[in-house]
Formats: C-alpha cells, sequence, structure tokens
C-alpha cells in the first residue's frame, strides 16, 4: 500500500516552458553548437574587424608588384593571403567585408520580418476580405522566383548600392514571413485560451495582439534564422552581379567574389576565399536555424 500511495503521489518538480525544454535539448545537439560556433565567431570578427585588420583594406600596399605576367601578388610576410588585382590586402579586405555582410544579412531579414509581421497579422488576426487581399498579393510574390524578383528590384534603381541590395532583399523575403505568421495565427484562432477570452468579452484588438499574436510568433522568429542564409547567398549574387555597393574601398564579400572572376583561371584563389566565407556563413546559421526549428517543434522531436 505504501508504494502504491508513493507512485501515485504528484511530482514536486516544476514544469519547463516549451523554450527551456527546447535550450536543453540544443545544449546536447552537435549540430546546433556547431552552427553557434560559426555564428559566434562571424559575429565578433565582423564587430572587431577593423580594429583587428592587419592592414588598411583599402590601401594599396602591393600595387608595385603587380604586373602583366603576374596581376595577383601571391602570399609573403605580412600578407599571407596575398593581394587583390589593386594591391590591397586580401586577409584584410575578407576580415573588414564580414561586417558589411552582416549588415545587409541582418537588416534585409529584419526588414523582410517587419513586412511579414504587419501583413501576417493583417491575414491572421483579421480574416475576411483582408485575409484574401493579402494572401492573393502574397500568392502573386511567390509566384515569382525570389532571385529574380531581386534583380529585378535592384535593377530598378537607377545608383545601386548597399541599400538597394537590402530593399530587394527585405522584399522578397515578406511573403515567406507573411504566411508563415497567418497560419500560425489561423491555428491560434480556436485555441482554448483565444475562445474563453472572446467569452469574457475581451476586444478583437487585445485579443490579436495579446493572445494571438505572442503565441505565434515563435515559428516566425526560427525560420529568421534561416532566411539569414539565403539574405548573405542572394546578397552576394547581386553584389557579384553588380548591383551591390559599386564602392570597392568597403570590402563585402559578393563584391570580392564578382571582382576576381576575372582572374579564376590563373588565380583562383582570390575567388576561393571570399567564396569559402560565404558558404561557411551560410552553413553556421543554416545548421543553427534547423536545429532550433526541430527543437521547438514537437513532431520532428525523437
Amino acid at each position: 500500500m505504501d508504494r502504491l500511495a508513493e507512485a501515485g503521489t504528484l511530482s514536486e518538480e516544476e514544469g519547463v516552458s516549451l523554450w527551456q525544454s527546447a535550450w536543453r535539448r540544443l545544449r546536447r545537439d552537435p549540430v546546433f553548437l556547431v552552427g553557434a560556433v560559426i555564428i559566434a565567431a562571424f559575429v565578433v570578427l565582423a564587430v572587431i574587424a577593423p580594429w583587428i585588420a592587419p592592414h588598411d583594406p583599402a590601401a594599396r600596399l602591393l600595387i608595385d608588384q603587380r604586373t602583366t605576367s603576374n596581376p595577383i601578388p601571391g602570399p609573403q610576410p605580412g600578407h599571407p593571403l596575398g593581394a587583390d588585382d589593386a594591391g590591397r590586402d586580401m586577409l584584410s579586405r575578407l576580415m573588414v567585408g564580414a561586417r558589411q555582410t552582416l549588415i545587409v544579412g541582418v537588416l534585409a531579414t529584419l526588414g523582410g520580418l517587419t513586412g511579414g509581421l504587419i501583413l501576417g497579422t493583417l491575414a491572421g488576426g483579421i480574416g475576411g476580405w483582408m485575409d484574401g487581399v493579402v494572401m492573393r498579393i502574397v500568392d502573386v510574390m511567390l509566384s515569382i522566383p525570389s532571385l529574380l524578383m531581386a534583380f529585378s528590384l535592384a535593377a530598378m534603381f537607377a545608383r545601386p548600392s548597399q541599400w538597394t541590395v537590402i530593399l530587394a532583399i527585405a522584399i522578397i523575403q515578406i511573403p515567406i514571413f507573411a504566411r508563415l505568421l497567418r497560419g500560425s495565427m489561423m491555428a491560434q484562432r480556436h485555441s482554448d485560451h483565444v475562445l474563453a477570452a472572446q467569452a469574457l468579452g475581451v476586444r478583437a484588438p487585445a485579443i490579436v495582439f495579446r493572445h494571438m499574436l505572442p503565441n505565434s510568433v515563435g515559428p516566425v522568429i526560427v525560420q529568421g534564422t534561416l532566411v539569414l542564409a539565403v539574405a548573405i547567398i542572394d546578397a552576394a549574387a547581386l553584389s557579384f552581379l553588380g548591383l551591390g555597393n559599386p564602392d570597392d574601398t568597403q570590402p563585402e564579400w559578393g563584391q570580392m567574389l564578382g571582382r576576381a572572376q576575372q582572374y579564376f583561371n590563373t588565380h583562383p584563389e582570390v575567388a576561393v576565399y571570399p567564396a569559402l566565407c560565404i558558404i561557411v556563413v551560410a552553413l553556421g546559421f543554416t545548421l543553427m536555424g534547423e536545429s532550433l526549428r526541430e527543437a521547438l517543434d514537437p513532431k520532428s522531436r525523437r
């Protein structure tokens, strides 16, 4: 009888929230840890790069070594990765270029997230004719290949710049966040806490912003980590095609990759270095985002 009584008693252990449970899983997930280390190193480098770069990324220190037969100065003491075709230190440009890549990726993702939150809230919170109008706009935007739309938007501006790239990438990300948030809010509409608030006479705006939106924004934030990887790749593609910042005194990885194409057959390293940086950073965001989504989704838990 004593054993039965002990078995029937409630555990005094406190429950944990979804985010706490997810964090416990992520701490033991090697895939998440690898992605987090890559992203942490990338962010730290982007912040402190101007102070730790060995040389001025715009200074043409090795221009006198550039010849017709050898347009790319190779590695040498003080310049472990050599220089580009203008005699500028490659390592310094890669380090400082991390800041521009981070700025473009983060601002473009925040812009797309903001626009997606507005449209998704209108569609999922108000519903009715507003839902129909917003979703038709989203469907039209999704029917066009995202990279093609980004090229078209960036090419519309008379003068390309870093801000045209940010705006173009932000616009193509809006429908992704809007559709995801709308679906999450539609699922929240018939939940118990929303029905209870309606029964108590709580006004519709309060229900949307206090009950539905806070419980629907989690998947959207997780998606943002995955979209960051896509934003970095798309920004590099636009800069590669000459639609980014034309000022090469402010290095950016996609811009460096595009400039290196004419020397790829004879000096492939000048293209390989920025390409590897883009691949590694995009991989880090992808690993971290996929692990986070798996930890927060009960259906994918093993």
